[in-house]
């Protein structure tokens, strides 16, 4: 996947407001902030590479905030009023849940709290059924 085919699936989503670029670099930025370090290593491993440094992440540890957080963060970084950065935040999740492997996403999504889950909806990891003991 390249840059220009990442941004265009964004900016294709419903809903998705006019500032794409400055959206989806805000949402991973916030993203990489809330999943552990390594996780966002291994999401970078899978962007553009002119995306990479947004997830950019020297701690391993995650910050520990809600969704209202969440998206204050990518409106403060884009510039953009409240639902802008609601609906820019979900395409942005939309195209990572397409673009990127399932595991990937799934682990991704996983990391963070069910009330995330307005944007994401639930990871595939979430439902699949384990077998104990093997």
């Amino acid at each position: 996947m390249n840059y220009t085919e990442f941004i265009q699936s964004v900016a294709a989503k419903p809903k998705a407001p006019t500032q794409t670029e400055p959206i989806a670099r805000a949402t991973l930025v916030t993203l990489a902030e809330r999943i552990t370090g390594g996780q966002a290593q291994d999401l970078a491993s899978q962007l553009p590479e002119e995306l990479r440094s947004c997830v950019d992440k020297p701690d391993e540890h995650p910050e520990p905030f809600g969704l209202t957080e969440f998206l204050e963060r990518v409106q403060n970084r884009a510039g953009v009023d409240r639902q802008a950065a609601t609906d820019g935040a979900r395409a942005v999740l939309n195209t990572l849940r397409e673009k990127i492997s399932a595991k990937e996403y799934g682990d991704v999504v996983d990391q963070l709290p069910q009330e995330f889950w307005q944007l994401t909806g639930p990871s595939v990891n979430r439902f699949e059924t384990r077998r104990v003991g093997t």
